[in-house]
């Protein structure tokens, strides 16, 4: 009922805020009650997009009040109400920032036009916003992609002869009678830190130069299953529970299996990573009209609100010792499926990312 909107509805007589929210939620939206300044403060904290806001309140004025709503949340709407229309009334409610004004009783038609022409202008505002960030991602896509041309013949073709030759002088060392045992800890610790380095080159190629898909039949459930069995040493070792549910019946999908494996394992040991000892990671799959969808819970900390936006942009990370990459190429994979990820609060208390895949691969998710 949610994905209409959150409407916040301000007065003090509650049999007209119950009238309101009848036609409302008929109309599919979500709707919250406060009677007076104080309460519209607590409900609003909780977030809202439309607020239907009284002139007249028990314990101040109403513009006052959505002047305060607007800076509380600048790309929700505000619409006036009053019983008692004036001139005066009118230019408050303008300077206050209000979407419209409507008088007391208000036919349902006209209320729910209004509240929907607010709610298209919210939705106009977020999807500015949405192709900003998009615009921003690929000016750095574009970037990455110029940089791994010379990344991949400047560092890796060393990378890949140094490690070649600390193996052969490994090996003739070992040849070598009475030699002291710490003498190779120094060269194991310099052939750990190259595989490091060939790690991140891989992914981060991977993620500038993508392959083409390869599609095949995959059963979505048995790849979830395999997950588990691949990653529970990981999570034991966590001292961490790693569950699955995953209903009969869950549709095949056309994709590409080693790069749908690889983004569920690196959302997977991201969650395993994230979530203390005797915390739980939960997969669910399931569906959702004509999507395979796929969470990944964590009890860990969680994605702050503030930066969820920016985690599918290359090299942003919130970890101390993060590339920045695993999550952006989590994002392409789903992208070039046609599927699409988002990232929320987990009913465990940590973080949720939630994958779409459309059985119908020729029916992209924007």
């Amino acid at each position: 009922m949610a994905e209409r909107g959150v409407i916040l509805l301000v007065d003090d007589n509650a049999a007209l805020v119950d009238n309101l929210a009848e036609i409302l939620d008929d109309g599919g939206y979500a709707t919250r009650r406060a009677g007076s300044i104080a309460g519209a403060r607590s409900e609003a904290a909780a977030g809202f997009d439309v607020a239907l806001v009284d002139l007249r309140l028990p314990d101040g004025d109403g513009t006052e009040l959505a002047r305060e709503l607007k800076t509380l949340a600048p790309d929700a709407q505000v619409i006036l109400l009053t019983g008692h229309a004036s001139t005066e009334s009118a230019a408050a409610a303008v300077r206050a920032g209000a979407f419209a004004y409507l008088v007391k009783p208000t036919p349902s038609g006209d209320l729910l036009l209004t509240v929907e022409q607010a709610l298209q202008n919210v939705r106009l505002v977020e999807k500015g916003r949405e192709l900003s960030r998009r615009a921003q991602r690929a000016e750095k896509l574009a970037a990455v992609g110029t940089l791994a041309a010379g990344l991949s013949h400047e560092i890796k073709n060393p990378l890949n002869a140094a490690a070649l030759q600390l193996t052969v002088l490994e090996r003739r060392l070992r040849r070598l009678p009475n030699l002291p045992p710490d003498l190779f800890e120094p060269l194991a610790l310099v052939q750990d830190e190259i595989k490091r380095l060939a790690s991140f080159l891989d992914e981060f190629l991977q993620f500038a130069r993508p392959r083409e898909l390869v599609r095949t039949p995959v059963d979505v459930a048995e790849l979830l299953r395999s997950m588990k069995a691949l990653l529970e040493p990981q999570a034991a070792a966590a001292q961490l529970r790693l569950d699955i549910d995953v209903p009969d019946g869950l549709p095949v999908v056309m994709a590409d299996e080693p790069k749908l494996r690889q983004a569920l394992v690196n959302l997977v040991l991201n969650a395993i990573q994230a979530t203390p000892a005797g915390g739980r990671v939960h997969i669910v799959g399931g569906r959702e009209e004509d999507d395979v969808c796929i969470c990944v819970d964590d009890s860990g900390a969680g994605v702050p609100e503030a930066v969820r936006y920016r985690i599918f942009e290359p090299f942003f990370t919130t970890k101390d010792a993060g590339t920045g990459l695993g999550l952006p190429l989590v994002h392409a994979i789903l992208q070039q499926h046609g599927g699409r990820i988002t990232v929320a609060s987990s009913p465990t208390g940590g973080a949720r990312f939630h994958l779409r895949l459309p059985v119908d691969h020729d029916q992209p998710k924007k």
